[in-house]
């Protein structure tokens, strides 16, 4: 099992940047494939980007592919999400996931593959 703790939240204004840290439990972080998913009001919870265990492999949604960076460093047991250029539509409650399992390309990284959940870190960029 594994502990997940978010931070890095904040207020920005549009066009302005946050890194998102996420801190793991335990001594086996290296088996876990990472996500980052959010959860704006009023509506589910979504697909941000992850990384395989390896960091080789990173998914990313569409809306986000260009501004936003997923990594991982095993000897911190600790995954990044840097977001640049913040839109007003990145708002939302940010968080952490972990999967024991590969990501695999052909499937979709939905809520439902990951096992783990942090408690999540406000993200709100203002116009």
């Amino acid at each position: 099992q594994v502990q997940l703790v978010e931070s890095g939240g904040g207020l920005v204004q549009a066009g302005g940047s946050l890194r998102l840290s996420c801190a793991a439990s335990g001594r086996t972080f290296s088996s876990y494939a990472m996500g980052w998913f959010r959860q704006a009001p009023g509506k589910e919870r979504e697909f941000v980007a992850a990384i395989s265990q390896s960091g080789g492999f990173t998914p990313y949604t569409q809306s986000v592919r260009g501004r936003f960076t997923i990594s991982r460093d095993n000897t911190k047991n600790t995954v990044y999400l840097q977001m640049n250029s913040l839109k007003p539509e990145d708002t939302a409650v940010y968080y952490c996931a972990a999967r024991i399992g590969p990501l695999l390309s052909g499937i979709y990284p939905s809520t439902d593959l990951f096992s783990y959940w942090g408690h999540g870190t406000q993200v709100t960029a203002t116009s």
